[in-house]
């Protein structure tokens, strides 16, 4: 239910401007996984949400995205209601091989040591707006924040309790903080992950291959849907890389036994992407909060970027939640800090597993032997593989 909708005029940049404007609980910028599944649990909850996102819904539909999901995740979606086709068509996980070289390969137990949102909304009539042009987020110290936008030549405001960023790396909302208040933390690595989508059966376990020649990377999507990386340089071009080449490559990158298995095929998706580490800080600036890649980046050899996402919905919805209901603001106050404990978790967790499992053009015999030994640690360690397992199947959220 909309909580109020007017027409009015309104100086804009000192020209007058016709403004269709309406009020909301929460302006949510963003339409990616974070902020849609922001206002799912919002609406559980009886919280009034307008979503914003640039593209349009063709757009964020068709793009394909990692799929690995930690427990905490799995079990927010399920008890929000949007388990249905998580548990009809996800492949359960009971662990990651990692292959060195020539080294036998070698399984970590996570499980021994440790729906659609889109149609969720529309079902619910929740509101989202889609190709909304130059957001712009305004008054947020103030008691009164408003978003204004551009849709189909119309410049529209909404006036709003808080705001929401889930708008990625490259959006609006982490922006729209000053930096005299922001503080960011950054690593760049000196490569890039080329990735493939194949129609094949996947390889049957996660696994993860280091090697002389470069990183490798088996993972799925469906039983008849692969994903391959393999690693490359920061100038690597997509059209030096047909899908014979990189097949090639990424067998030469395994176990013999492991390459005699992998079924190839043509690529459906290829792409290349650099490495980051990327946090910001605070999450939080009056009444916007930041929540996933509009926070932070992770590598994704750790696969903790979505899942880092839910989590911060999962840390601003208990605070909305609680605001909202009982005008006590203890887990809003908070919830910056307490979201980037898990981040700076993760940001860890996915450098070492970077560090360990990737050739570096710069790296000294010293630090290959070093690498070397830590992965033997890991192979002959209970305990080191019981840290790596927790971390990456991923610890309960705070209470």
């Amino acid at each position: 239910m909309r909580l109020g909708l007017a027409l009015r005029a309104v100086s804009l940049c000192g020209a007058a401007t016709v403004v269709t404007a309406t009020r909301t609980q929460v302006a949510i910028i963003g339409g990616g996984p974070a902020g849609l599944l922001l206002s799912h649990i919002l609406h559980v909850n009886g919280i009034d949400s307008i979503v914003l996102e640039r593209q349009s819904r063709a757009y964020v539909l068709q793009r394909i995205r990692a799929g690995v999901l930690e427990a905490g995740t799995i079990d927010l979606l399920r008890a929000v209601g949007l388990g249905g086709r998580m548990d009809r068509e996800g492949h359960p996980h009971n662990g990651s091989a990692i292959a060195w070289e020539e080294r036998p390969r070698f399984f970590i137990d996570t499980k021994k040591y440790t729906e659609d949102l889109y149609a969720a909304r529309d079902a619910a009539g929740g509101e989202i707006i889609d190709e909304a042009c130059d957001v712009a987020l305004h008054d947020l110290t103030s008691n009164r924040p408003y978003v204004t936008y551009e849709k189909n030549g119309q410049t529209r405001r909404i006036d709003c309790d808080y705001v929401a960023g889930c708008d990625g790396f490259h959006g609006v909302s982490r922006q729209s903080i000053p930096a005299s208040v922001l503080r960011t933390y950054e690593k760049g690595y000196p490569f890039g992950w080329l990735g493939i989508m194949s129609e094949t059966p996947p390889f049957p376990d996660l696994c993860y291959c280091y090697h002389s020649r470069g990183f490798a990377l088996a993972s799925m999507r469906s039983p008849m849907l692969s994903r391959y990386y393999i690693q490359c340089d920061l100038d690597a071009r997509l059209e030096d890389w047909p899908d014979q080449r990189f097949w090639q490559e990424f067998k030469a990158r395994c176990p013999k036994d492991m390459a005699d298995k992998i079924v190839t095929g043509p690529s459906i998706e290829k792409s290349i992407a650099p490495l980051r580490s990327f946090v910001a800080e605070p999450m939080r600036y009056g009444h916007l909060f930041l929540a996933g890649d509009a926070a932070h980046i992770v590598p994704p050899t750790g696969a903790k970027g979505l899942n880092l996402a839910v989590s911060d919905v999962f840390y601003l919805s208990r605070g909305l939640e609680q605001t909202y209901k009982t005008r006590k603001t203890h887990y809003l106050d908070c919830y910056s800090d307490m979201a980037l404990r898990r981040v700076w978790g993760a940001a860890r967790m996915s450098w070492w597993l970077t560090m360990l499992l990737h050739r570096f053009p710069d790296e000294t015999p010293f630090d290959q032997r070093a690498r070397e030994n830590q992965f033997d640690y890991l192979h002959a360690s209970e305990h080191a593989q019981a840290s790596l397992a927790e971390q990456y199947v991923g610890l309960p959220f705070e209470a």
